[in-house]
């Protein structure tokens, strides 16, 4: 509708048309099934009667579902206002497609090989799953030189319907639940950390005498903060992908378990055991189809269908889940026994078992050989891998972002130029504190340019610990100075919404009031907590900081001509009233 009604108009209208269409269906069944007197006693129902039952259940369950949005807008956990996003919309998209192709198709096969169209599409369900169950195949050459190109074109449909419920579903929630599980282990190591009597660790170090009796610098307590935080980054990571595997592993078995139930019962005429019920679901949700168990009645094809659309994308999503947990731990299984055994590596065999060791007891540790590639970065000055210099072959090609990149780049470009120019023009003309100006307005141009490139990368860009002081630099602040830094708090306030969302003023100024906020890498206000990229929260920050510093120079310029105007007219004045004197006086000696 183009957002032309509001949310409060629209959602209850929405609603009130799925219940209705729900309830319409239930009246229809209930009068088929005992308001309908038919000559004979022995009658069976077709199978638009169970797919109507099923539709019903569909129509109540979204209705159902959007009651509770409405109950989450009204709480304040969810915005009054629903925009697709472009994923959404593609979902969707290839969600309508892939039901209309096999519909299609149905409806060919109905016309060409004298099926029923109900059958069709069973016959079109189980082929475009690659189950193949074999109780029905196309008898006719047409139908047969049909599915050649029938198949592929479903399959592939399908697999891009599956790829986007993966990045949509999965990645959508695995923002939220990473911010937690980041935020439930920052807690257990500072708490971990305070019974330990580590608090030195946390406190930030005033003065180089307190930094002699710690043995170490205020940036140098800054950087193992910045480290501590990436291992429990990393740890997070790890055991979200392993509960991740573990709710879709339990999806796909409850599928299993139930769906054999429901053929089970489906099938009574076949006499079938719950066991073999058991067999003939096993091999339908693995795609293997024997075609030795086969669904006949006109209550198991429905359910078949229906129970497939939501099995078989389910099992590929648990196979994914997989291939980052259990086929990882096999890999570095194989490779640690491998460095044992036929591939020795150059560590000694008692090095490695310690360092085996480790890993397994102290996952906060890190990978073994891990290390910091900015740790051969001396200083404070522009470290060489920082800012689009490291190479990233995984990154999205995604039109709306290039074009806006490219419109970036372009605009940038100009006023990179002019910057230049105009820091050139200041050195000849001796004026330093220009030149320095519009130096630092290049290089937060030149920056914001570079970050912009680092916004759709997959996996997300994480940036070293000198990338982030080069960054904090840029914004004002100064990873060597204590007085930009406190200590961790355990406990954080969460706000109304629940949300674990980074404070756009963490690490820098208030806005309103240009007050600085102190902040500590294992705190709530650090960048690396939250579900804001670290690409998005630096270019965030170098926008606030590019426009401020804009908005003072156009400031001071005003000021300057204001002041010049000012002079200026002083002495019109003065030169007016001296020749109006002048004047008079003439006057008087005539």
């Amino acid at each position: 509708m183009a957002r032309r009604l509001s949310f409060a108009i629209a959602q209850p209208i929405t609603i009130v048309g799925w219940f209705i269409s729900s309830i319409l269906l239930i009246a229809l069944v209930i009068a088929a099934e005992y308001g309908l007197t038919l000559p004979g006693q022995d009658r069976a129902l077709t199978q638009a009667f169970y797919y109507a039952i099923i539709a019903s259940g569909i129509y109540f369950l979204i209705a159902a579902l959007m009651c509770v949005t409405v109950y989450g807008a009204y709480k304040g956990h969810y915005k009054q206002e629903f925009k697709l996003t472009m994923s959404q919309r593609t979902l969707m998209l290839q969600t309508i497609s892939f039901m209309v192709y096999m519909l299609a198709g149905a409806a060919v096969y109905h016309r060409v090989e004298g099926w029923r169209f109900l059958d069709s599409v069973y016959f079109t369900n189980f082929t475009l799953l690659t189950v193949g169950i074999g109780s029905l195949a196309p008898k006719t050459h047409t139908g047969r030189a049909f599915l050649f190109p029938f198949a592929v074109g479903g399959i592939v449909i399908l697999g891009l319907v599956i790829g986007s419920i993966r990045s949509l579903v999965l990645e959508r929630g695995k923002k939220k639940l990473g911010s937690r599980m980041v935020e439930k282990k920052r807690v257990q190591l500072l708490k971990k950390m305070h019974k330990k009597d580590q608090q030195d660790k946390l406190t930030p170090i005033n003065g180089k005498e307190q930094a002699n009796d710690l043995g170490m610098t205020e940036r140098e307590r800054r950087k193992s903060e910045f480290e501590l935080m990436r291992q429990i980054q990393n740890h997070a990571t790890q055991r979200q992908k392993w509960n991740a595997l573990f709710v879709s592993g339990s999806a796909w078995l409850i599928l299993w378990l139930v769906g054999a139930v429901v053929f089970w019962k489906a099938e009574h005429q076949q006499e079938w055991s719950y066991f073999q019920a058991l067999y003939f679901a096993y091999t339908s949700l693995l795609t293997i189809g024997y075609g030795d168990f086969t669904n006949f009645s006109n209550s198991g094809k429905p359910a078949f269908v229906f129970w497939s659309l939501l099995a078989v994308p389910t099992l590929t999503i648990v196979i994914s889940n997989m291939g980052d947990t259990v086929v990882k731990s096999v890999r570095d299984l194989t490779d640690y026994l491998g460095e044992f055994t036929v591939l020795p590596g150059e560590s000694p065999t008692k090095q490695r078992a310690k360092q085996l060791l480790k890993d397994v007891t102290h996952p906060l540790r890190g990978k073994r050989g891990q290390k910091d590639s900015a740790d051969q970065l001396p200083g404070m000055d522009r470290p060489p891998g920082t800012l689009g210099e490291r190479k990233d072959e995984s990154k999205q090609d995604i039109p709306e972002y290039e074009a806006m990149t490219r419109a970036t780049d372009r605009v940038a470009g100009e006023v990179e130029k002019e910057e230049l120019h105009a820091a050139s023009n200041a050195g000849e003309h001796g004026d330093e504190v220009s030149k320095d100006v519009h130096e630092y307005h290049y290089q937060l141009i030149r920056e914001f340019r570079n970050v912009m490139k680092h916004l759709n990368e997959n996996p997300p860009r994480q940036y070293t610990y000198e990338e982030w002081a080069w960054f904090l630099r840029l914004m004002g602040e100064d990873e060597d100075d204590h007085s930009f830094h406190r200590k961790p708090a355990i406990q954080i306030r969460d706000n109304h919404r629940g949300d674990w969302e980074p404070d756009l003023q963490q690490g820098g100024t208030d806005e309103k009031n240009d007050e600085q906020k102190k902040w500590s890498w294992l705190g709530n206000r650090s960048p690396l907590m939250g579900n804001m990229g670290e690409a998005e929260w630096v270019l965030e920050r170098l926008s606030i900081t590019l426009e401020k510093e804009l908005k003072r120079q156009h400031k001071i310029r005003q000021d300057a001509g204001e002041s010049y105007a000012a002079t200026d007219a002083k002495k019109l004045h003065n030169s007016s009233g001296s020749s109006t004197g002048t004047l008079e006086t003439q006057k008087g000696a005539v």
